[in-house]
């Protein structure tokens, strides 16, 4: 009995403190959120598949950002909508179930820095070495990129996730809206302090490396702009970096937030909101910016599109036809009477 109380498989989400006039709609941005990511990423990722133009190093890259997104959205929004519907009492969920959302949560954060630090190079020989690209960016140098990224995240998530399941617990309630680290290790009545360091450490190695790589790369990048006095280059890399740089910057201010106001207990609402707002907006920017800013992905859309139109006069084309067969006897008539005419000149000659 002892140990089922300290170590309880039941565990209770808070969720947020809300006005009942506000509930509602919370709930329907969410879920439309929800469902625009959704269609935004997996359309993306279709496209990419399906046209062979856009199998590119850097659409290549970009689909483990769009992969990353659906996983990140698919774990944590559809389960916030449903407690959103349920009273307190009944927002359960299983140890392991948030372990593994808690996983996946990090994983999401961790993911997108290495895959954007992944992009940031593709980009970096892309316009500073543009003859070696080729050369370079081969689908073996992809494929370590994209392998890279992930492994990465996966070690550094599991070391983090595994200091905190070695704790006993002696809480039940989940102070957040979904499962984290540091709403893990606040169940445990057990010293946390190897937890804060890890935690800490673990923060400032992703996030130095990750600002250490954007800076870097595009320190290179615009020094190589000035010093050119190619137009059309300085838009191409002007086009490309800047709307990089806002997707970076959009992950990185959302996840500062969420990791400062965990410091603060009596912030927690906003904590939670800011939790929830950085898988919604890098979800929602991330296809749009990238996306369907892309001349290929343009190309390819209206390609469909223009099929479509094209399919839709076809009709009027079979009707044009007909119409002009319809006029075949006349003109054999007319061809007729002219033949007749000869004849008759023929004859009086």
């Amino acid at each position: 009995m002892e140990n089922y109380t300290y170590n309880s498989f039941i565990l209770q989400l808070e969720g947020i403190k809300l006005p009942n006039e506000s509930v509602y709609p919370l709930y329907y941005f969410f879920l439309i959120s929800f469902i625009f990511i959704m269609v935004m990423n997996v359309g993306i990722l279709l496209l990419i598949c399906i046209d062979k133009n856009l199998h590119q190093p850097m659409y290549l890259l970009f689909c483990s950002l769009l992969v990353t997104d659906i996983i990140g959205v698919l774990l944590i929004l559809p389960q916030i909508l449903l407690d959103m519907q349920r009273p307190p009492s009944e927002r359960l969920i299983t140890y392991h179930e948030c372990v593994a959302q808690a996983f996946t949560c990090h994983m999401f954060g961790t993911t997108s820095h290495t895959v954007l630090m992944s992009m940031a190079f593709d980009r970096y020989v892309a316009i500073c070495n543009p003859l070696r690209y080729a050369a370079i960016m081969t689908n073996k140098m992809v494929i370590k990129l994209t392998v890279s990224a992930w492994g990465v995240a996966f070690v550094l998530v599991g070391i983090l996730l595994g200091l905190t399941m070695r704790l006993n617990r002696c809480r039940t309630m989940i102070m957040s809206l979904y499962c984290d680290n540091a709403s893990l290790f606040k169940l445990s009545c057990e010293s946390v302090f190897i937890n804060h360091v890890y935690g800490l450490t673990f923060t400032v190695v992703a996030l130095s490396s990750s600002i250490g790589s954007i800076v870097l790369t595009y320190t290179k990048i615009t020094v190589v702009c000035l010093t050119s006095n190619s137009k059309s280059l300085n838009s191409k890399a002007l086009k490309t970096c800047s709307t990089h740089l806002i997707v970076y910057l959009i992950m990185f201010l959302s996840g500062m937030i969420v990791i400062i106001l965990h410091r603060f207990p009596q912030y927690s609402d906003y904590r939670k909101l800011c939790g929830v707002i950085m898988v919604i907006i890098p979800g929602s920017l991330n296809p749009v910016i990238y996306g369907l800013q892309s001349k290929e992905m343009q190309k390819f859309l209206f390609k469909i599109f223009k099929g479509k139109k094209g399919g839709l006069k076809c009709p009027l084309q079979i009707r044009e036809v007909k119409f002009k067969f319809k006029d075949v006897p006349a003109v054999r008539r007319e061809q007729h009477k002219l033949a007749g005419q000869r004849v008759a000149l023929v004859r009086k000659e």
